[in-house]
């Protein structure tokens, strides 16, 4: 069998030689590692990767194959994968397909055969940079050339791009209890059916909606999801949040809408070094004093003092959730309006679920404002 020679480039110069995986062609984006041992489909179908190549740091990826059950979205969404050793034969009771095949059929460009642990120890390193993967030019210099006039991350407005056209409503399962306006930035499909779960009807909305859409389904709650970009750019969404929290409606953020939210109450946001991508990142609950592991795909984070209540346009605001690796905040509560916010993701396909009750903290809010 015939295999495409590839080459992959970082913005400063570092290259390393492959063969293709995926569609034949030529990718550019931000060059991020993830950490996770398992829960490829999710990450190639989560939203949150827009515009980046993710590094997968687990050796062999694709042992299982894809399924039709496992996507978070209706896409793969990364401009690029990169694998050291992408599995010749799946082998799971669920697969329905190939991953490799899957990845040309949506036009994916993808790298194996690379040193996938000296590629992440460089990004470590030097922090998430511009890259491009090519398997139709693999002269390194013009491919370099290439990469260093792609848009970078910071800056980058994405979140209407891979935001629902239209929208649409996820049933609670058995008896409705309250109903939801999510604000879709990039949401997955495990924010709604865990919301489900709990009795809960989602209306999600476009990207673009105003706060009279939001009110338009007579939400109990308002929920701002995940998604890809620099939160700098997100003005709509702040005033959003701003306009929600005004009206004293219980609301909720995830990553993306973590920092969305973050900027609504006057903190700003800056870029992290390589970010956090993977499920075993350690977190401390400050509410209770657990520490759980959890999952993570943010590049960005909100600047906010972790050792004082701040006062803010809507009252007292305490950071809640830090990371224990690095102190980085990973949550906010506020404590005068009904609103707070996690930076990772309690959703957590494919895992883990020790931040799965942060579910039932969202309910309980909305139980208290209906009381």
């Amino acid at each position: 069998m015939t295999r495409t020679p590839a080459i992959l480039v970082l913005e400063d110069g570092r290259t390393f030689a492959g063969e293709a995986y995926g569609a034949v062609g030529e990718t550019f984006g931000e060059a991020v590692f993830t950490t996770g041992m398992t829960g490829y489909q999710e990450t190639l179908t989560d939203p949150s990767y827009h515009r980046q190549v993710v590094v997968q740091t687990a050796p062999q990826i694709g042992n299982t194959g894809v399924n039709g059950e496992d996507d978070e979205s209706n896409r793969i969404w990364v401009s690029g994968y990169v694998v050291r050793d992408p599995s010749r034969r799946p082998s799971n009771w669920r697969a329905t397909g190939d991953l490799g095949e899957r990845l040309a059929a949506e036009g994916v460009v993808g790298i194996s055969g690379i040193d996938t642990r000296a590629l992440t120890r460089h990004l470590r390193e030097r922090g998430a940079m511009r890259v491009g993967v090519s398997s139709l030019d693999t002269d390194p210099q013009a491919l370099l050339a290439k990469v260093q006039q792609a848009p970078g991350m910071v800056g980058a407005d994405l979140s209407a791009q891979v935001s629902t056209p239209q929208p649409y409503t996820v049933e609670a399962v058995g008896e409705h209890r309250y109903t939801i306006a999510a604000l879709d930035l990039g949401i997955k499909r495990n924010v709604s059916r865990r919301l489900a779960e709990r009795g809960v009807t989602t209306h999600i909305l476009p990207s673009s909606s105003s706060v009279e859409d939001l009110l338009a389904v007579n939400p109990d709650a308002v929920f701002f999801s995940p998604g890809p970009g620099d939160p700098a750019t997100a003005d709509h969404p702040v005033a959003l949040a701003q306009e929600v929290m005004r009206r004293r409606i219980p609301l909720f953020g995830i990553c993306f809408g973590s920092q969305i939210l973050g900027r609504a109450l006057g903190f700003g946001t800056y870029k992290l070094g390589y970010g956090h991508r993977g499920i075993n990142q350690p977190v401390l609950d400050r509410t209770t004093g657990k520490v759980e592991v959890t999952s993570h795909n943010h590049g960005f984070a909100v600047d906010a003092p972790a050792d004082k209540v701040t006062d803010t346009e809507f009252g007292r605001v305490e950071v809640s959730h830090v990371c224990l690796n690095d102190n980085v905040v990973e949550g906010l509560r506020a404590l005068d309006v009904p609103a707070f916010t996690v930076q990772y993701h309690p959703e957590a396909a494919a895992g883990p679920h020790d931040a799965d009750y942060l579910f039932d903290r969202f309910v309980e809010l909305v139980e208290k404002r209906a009381s």
